[in-house]
């Protein structure tokens, strides 16, 4: 109840200001176009810390704002949204990477953010890249712009072997045509890119958040000391009525099994949020799959205690 009172709140407040909010795109590569991110700093002026999102696969910037209120609520809590592409990927290989550091670089020098008081998350192939580029950044700490405070996925393919298996299985049931379409498209750019997790394991290892076939830790050990969340609507009826899928044909399986094994190895910080209410996308469809399974409130408040712990 307490959520739900500050969330109409939060609604009404940002209703009155939204002509105050001035979404900055920014073009820090000029020989790029598309090389830009927006941000949209608090109403305050005062920033406590950056929270930056990522769409889904192919999605623009632009693409996150019409589908989740949380820029809307850390408008109103001193925390400034940043919002950029990854392109047609659902990896963070060395393009990526480079790309989300030079970016990153940027909202440290231009906003005057501390390194640490970062917090990136992302929905679909952006919640599996932000992962695996918060393991990077602890991974790597000499070379990344960022140290963060938090990451977390929206219904994420964290096991690029497992979406492998999945894209095969979609095409072989033959029965979503949205389905079938995008695994077709998403696994030749796969084949292409890094093989298969048979003929190119090593890349795929390099590459994912997380290995469930691995019996060490895997990538996931660099989260050990992070703060860890990921979103999923667990909706098996759903998915079976309207897509033919089980739950082995979810994201729930790896995320789920993740998160226990980041608990197992101490982080009591690693968290499964099942979603409350049901997923819809703006155009009002119903899905499982959508940004909105955040509890936009609750999320902010949880960056909030992060940004604020020493």
């Amino acid at each position: 109840m307490k959520n739900e009172i500050l969330w109409m709140l939060c609604l009404f407040t940002t209703a009155q200001n939204l002509s105050g909010q001035n979404f900055e795109r920014i073009q820090f590569n000029e020989k790029n176009k598309d090389e830009y991110y927006l941000s949209l700093k608090p109403q305050s002026g005062k920033i406590v810390g950056a929270l930056v999102l990522l769409p889904g696969y192919g999605g623009k910037a632009e693409e996150n704002f019409p589908e989740t209120k949380l820029f809307n609520v850390a408008y109103l809590n001193d925390i400034l949204t940043v919002s950029l592409s990854e392109g047609e990927k659902i990896y963070p290989d060395e393009q990526v990477t480079d790309l989300l550091n030079r970016t990153l670089a940027d909202v440290v020098k231009r906003y005057s953010v501390p390194q640490d008081q970062f917090i990136i998350g992302g929905f679909s192939a952006g919640g599996t890249i932000s992962m695996r580029y918060a393991e990077y950044c602890v991974e790597n700490s000499a070379k990344a712009p960022i140290a963060p405070k938090g990451v977390f996925s929206v219904d994420s393919p964290l096991d690029l072997g497992s979406i492998w298996k999945y894209f095969q299985r979609e095409m072989k049931k033959n029965y979503s045509e949205a389905g079938v379409f995008e695994a077709k498209m998403i696994s030749e750019m796969m084949n292409k890119e890094i093989g298969t997790p048979e003929t190119n394991p090593k890349r795929y290892n390099e590459l994912t958040p997380f290995n469930h076939e691995l019996s060490e830790p895997g990538n996931e050990r660099y989260l050990k000391n992070m703060a860890v969340r990921v979103y999923e609507e667990i909706d098996i009826e759903w998915q079976l009525r309207n897509r033919r899928r089980s739950m082995y044909d979810s994201n729930i399986l790896d995320a789920s099994e993740m998160i226990n094994r980041l608990l197992l190895l101490g982080n009591e910080r690693a968290e499964f949020i099942s979603s409350k209410h049901p997923g819809y996308r703006s155009s009002g469809m119903r899905h499982p799959h959508s940004w909105s399974i955040v509890d936009e409130v609750e999320c902010i408040q949880w960056c909030l205690k992060l940004f604020s712990a020493k």
